[in-house]
């Protein structure tokens, strides 16, 4: 931006703005954190005067396109030139202008990714959102393309989502050209995916590779052919050889192009085949290249085969084979095993086996990487090799000609068990590194053993030794699966009810309610099997407290009648045991009090009741000495003791959660309940107007790791805290985050999203943008749950800035409903700011009742700093008690309330008034009108 009011760090990020970034990637990028690119976009919504985000990336958007290049496209840089395919070129890029889904079909090794590429790079200037490149060569489970894309795309899981529709949310309305490249082994997953992908995505572009049709019917098929021969010594296919043999420093004698064309010819224009010939040039000449070719261009025997230019392939692949060595034979058929970039140490305890000697190994890497049969991929932790697909494929085909394949594949199977053991206990800056480098071998193993019943025990451990991994990693879905996949390959019924136990505890982090309930349900039944009849009755009493406890994240909600049911077996069965025991006494605080208030909840039990029920589950669980279970049976009981009024006993109990739970190893189960508990500690903090305490502990859940793609969830406590304090910067930065994260992630529903919406709309409010206010309410009925809950939270928020424009009567109006008439929606964190402002609304109003309003509040409210300010200023008003009056405004100065000090002074009149005022502007807030 050319604006001089603009830092040069504000344009960055102005510019990747303009990009349809999230604040998490603009982080990466400039390598700042998030929380400085939120306070760079709130400087920026008010420098530049637009009202939200939306606004500012339009202007980002517009100001990029006019005073900066496009960026260059995210595809891989390509190590040797690009030869021919001009027709090709151009009809391709028609095809992709003109049509949502191409698949550039052909054999392998015909040059289809390279073809795709330079379409991709060429036509980069017509996607204004970007393009990305995708390699599904180490996909091996069709179920898993949507991750790949993820992970191209920088799509981060998202609690409540699977990755497939994180990909949606982020991509919905970019217009972008998505390259998927070596679909044909998970045309399976790759169909439906892209079904989805161009139904929600309806400016997306996207150009795939494959050896098959993908078979859907929004399919544009483009046929790519071999390299052109035409011309002879001028053919597309004969540059291409010279080109690559000049590369060698082997180039064609000009006397001998007719030489070449005839090489050409009789490789079927294939470009590897082409490249893998000229790469034997130095070895060999046109002469003997010539002679070879004679004789080794045949048809691969033992059944059916493509068509001929595949043949063709196999042919060149065939010969390049019998050149080498008997042992460097060997290990590159052993290696084939690996389906990403390997070590050769790797290599080594895979392939290293008679006629291999271990330790010449990584000398037959450098000799096949010398012969162009593995790529040498320098990385972080040292050099790795790869092979291209297509001989990756030919040497997997080799092994099992060899008759070696179980033995090589049981050996990577070894290999991959002690990697995942070794990351299990494994930490580090280089952790993550360390994973991502050998996942894709985890899975293609994983894959290999669960079909193999006389390896079905590996396959178990490997699943389980993934699942931890994958769950530190956030790679949460993929987490939750291996926990059932290890739960289906168990050999026994204990372990199984153990891996579901795990699998139910991703999915709580997930905030998947309905999975929950069913992987519990499953942990029952399993146990069921094993003779664990308490351990039966912990899975059945724990499906039904998760049915009540976590009612707002099902899809589903179970009807009452089998929780009951469920209740009343895990009762039959629970004997004894303490942990069953203070299961099933959970439950019952769940199902029989309704102690956390479910959606489906209405026992008829009084508050006080509710209480009793969730002590004595407490009682129980102390007694296990089982730290998550005593949370649960905690969160019960403050959300009990919140029915009945007891704000500061609610908060105190919600703080007795953490530090137990700080403590313990970071497993699926212990981390969601870490996290409920800062979620609900922060919240009952606000309740009882501790500001400072609720921003420590929403510090923290901000910070979670589990929270890092999820800003929404992870700072909506902090936006009502800072809401209440009259940190107006603080509101709308993290309102810019707060609304990325809810779009990208699909616009889940939850009252804590609700309130954090309300709060962001207050502070429009108070700063006078009414539009923007309204745009902000329009996202509070997309993010609750059920409407009821803005008696609490909405009438609050809407009477704080009615009362700020001088309009008490439309003020009081809002707060007119006794509170035990809403006593569900405001008894939790709202009680106290809610009788707070039903007395200060009757006193600015002039309702007769004020007097009484205030007593009762106050009655309900001591204790609670801010609110107490409240009241006391409401009193101090309606007695015109100016002393007191500035006394409220200290108090409410020490309390962390900005804006209600400036508030106070302004009505305090004269030159408090005046003082007042510029506080306020000095806040970023419009004048207050006072009536």
């Amino acid at each position: 931006m050319s604006s001089p009011v603009v830092s040069a760090r504000e344009a960055e990020v102005l510019a990747l703005l303009g990009e349809h970034l999230s604040n998490a990637e603009i982080a990466a990028r400039l390598s700042i954190s998030v929380r400085t690119v939120e306070s760079h976009v709130s400087s920026l919504l008010r420098k530049l005067e637009v009202p939200d985000r939306r606004a500012l990336s339009r202007c980002a958007a517009e100001a990029a396109r006019a005073e900066r290049p496009r960026p260059a496209p995210a595809l891989p840089a390509p190590l040797t030139t690009f030869v021919g395919r001009v027709r090709e070129r151009g009809e391709l890029a028609g095809a992709v202008k003109a049509h949502r889904q191409v698949t550039a079909v052909g054999p392998g090794g015909v040059g289809k990714t390279r073809l795709a590429l330079a379409v991709a790079e060429e036509t980069a200037a017509d996607f204004a959102d970007g393009v990305w490149f995708v390699d599904l060569v180490p996909v091996t489970d069709p179920g898993r393309v949507g991750a790949a894309v993820a992970a191209a795309v920088g799509v981060g899981e998202q609690p409540g989502r699977g990755i497939d529709d994180a990909v949606l949310a982020t991509l919905a309305d970019r217009r972008a050209l998505l390259v998927l490249d070596n679909c044909e082994h998970v045309r399976d997953g790759v169909a439906p995916f892209l079904e989805r992908l161009l139904a929600a995505c309806p400016r997306l572009r996207v150009l795939a590779t494959s050896r098959a049709r993908l078979m859907v019917p929004f399919e544009r098929v483009f046929p790519v052919p071999p390299l052109s021969r035409a011309g002879g010594d001028e053919s597309e296919a004969a540059a291409l050889f010279v080109d690559r043999a000049e590369a060698v420093g082997w180039p064609p004698d000009p006397m001998a192009r007719d030489q070449v064309a005839a090489v050409c010819e009789r490789l079927d224009g294939v470009a590897l085949a082409i490249e893998l010939a000229a790469a034997r040039l130095p070895t060999l000449g046109l002469d003997g290249l010539t002679a070879g070719l004679s004789d080794q261009l045949r048809i691969l025997a033992g059944g059916p085969r493509a068509d001929d230019r595949h043949r063709s392939v196999r042919a060149v692949l065939d010969w390049s084979h019998d050149l080498l060595d008997p042992r460097d034979r060997a290990l590159l058929r052993r290696v084939s095993a690996f389906v990403a970039p390997f070590t050769a140490d790797a290599a080594a305890e895979v392939a290293g086996f008679a006629p291999l000697d271990p330790v010449a190994v990584a000398d037959g890497l450098g000799r096949l990487a010398e012969q162009s049969l593995l790529v040498v991929t320098p990385s972080a932790t040292g050099t790795r090799y790869r092979a291209l697909e297509t001989i990756r494929q030919y040497g997997a085909e080799r092994l099992d000609g060899a008759g070696e394949a179980a033995d090589v594949r049981s050996r990577h199977l070894d290999w991959c068990l002690a990697a995942a053991t070794a990351l299990a206990g494994a930490g580090g800056a280089d952790w993550r590194g360390r994973f991502d480098a050998v996942a894709d071998d985890l899975r293609a193993a994983l894959a290999w053993a669960a079909d193999r019943p006389e390896r079905r025990a590996d396959a178990y451990r490997l699943a389980l030794s993934m699942a931890g991994p994958a769950f530190t990693r956030t790679l949460l879905g993929e987490a939750q699966q291996r926990y059932e996949q290890a739960a289906a390959l168990a050999g026994d019924a204990a372990a199984s009810a153990a891996a579901l136990r795990h699998a139910a505890g991703v999915a709580g982090c997930r905030r998947l309610g309905d999975d929950m309930f069913r992987l519990h349900r499953a942990a029952a039944e399993a146990a069921r099997r094993a003779g664990d009849a308490a351990g039966t009755a912990r899975d059945l009493a724990t499906a039904a407290t998760v049915a009540y406890r976590f009612s707002t994240s099902f899809t589903r909600v179970p009807p009452v009648a089998e929780t009951t049911a469920m209740l009343a077996t895990a009762r039959e069965l629970s004997g004894g045991d303490p942990a069953a025991v203070a299961a099933v006494a959970l439950a019952e605080a769940a199902v029989v009090a309704d102690a956390f208030g479910a959606v489906q909840g209405s026992t008829g039990k009084t508050a006080r009741e509710s209480v009793e029920y969730a002590e004595r589950a407490v009682a129980l669980a102390r007694r296990v000495g089982d730290p998550v279970a005593e949370s649960a049976a905690l969160d019960a009981l403050s959300a009990a003791q919140s029915w009945t009024g007891a704000s500061f006993d609610t908060a105190a109990t919600a703080r007795l959660r953490i530090d137990p739970l700080t403590a313990l190893p970071p497993t699926p189960a212990a981390t969601h309940e870490l996290v409920d508990a800062l979620n609900v500690a922060t919240a009952t903090a606000l309740g009882v107007g501790r500001l400072p305490e609720a921003r420590r502990w929403g510090g923290r859940l901000a910070d979670h790791p589990l929270l890092a793609e999820a800003g929404d969830h992870a700072t909506a406590w902090l936006l009502v805290a800072d809401a209440f304090g009259g940190d107006v910067d603080g509101v709308l930065a993290g309102g810019v985050r707060f609304l990325d994260a809810w779009e990208h992630g699909g616009r889940p529903r939850s009252l804590a999203l609700g309130a954090a919406a309300a709060a962001v709309a207050m502070a429009h409010g108070l700063r006078g943008d009414h539009e923007a206010r309204a745009s902000w309410l329009a996202v509070v009925d997309r993010a609750d749950t059920t409407p009821e809950h803005r008696h609490g939270y909405g009438a609050i928020f809407d009477a704080m800035v009615l009362l700020h424009h001088g309009d008490a009567e439309a003020a009081a109006g809002r707060v007119a409903p006794e509170p035990d008439r809403v006593w569900k929606w405001v008894c939790w964190v709202w009680l106290h700011w809610y009788v707070a402002l039903r007395a200060e609304t009757a006193v600015l109003a002039g309702h007769p009742d004020a007097r009484d309003r205030i007593d009762a509040a106050r009655a309900t409210v001591a204790g609670n700093p801010v609110a107490t300010a409240q009241v006391d200023r409401a009193e101090a008003l309606l007695d015109g008690d100016l002393p007191r009056l500035l006394a409220a405004a200290e108090a409410f100065d020490a309390a962390g309330c900005r804006y209600q000090w400036a508030r106070t002074l302004v009505l305090a009149g004269g030159e408090h008034a005046a003082t007042g005022g510029t506080a306020l502007a000095d806040l970023g807030l419009a004048p207050m009108t006072v009536r």
